[in-house]
């Protein structure tokens, strides 16, 4: 494996990570029924998840 298959297998590693944090934020914010802040645009905008 060179370097390059590497470097991508990690990336898609890390993107799988930040998929599933992603996935348990969402979770979490509906359990505890608060608001997800997030930059849209240039703007924060809070957001209900549904």
């Amino acid at each position: 494996m060179n370097t390059d298959e590497k470097q991508i297998e990690l990336r898609n590693k890390i993107m799988l990570g930040l998929d599933k944090a992603y996935e348990k934020l969402i979770e979490f914010k509906k359990y505890k029924k608060t608001e997800l802040v997030v930059m849209k645009d240039g703007k924060i905008v809070k957001i209900k998840p549904e």
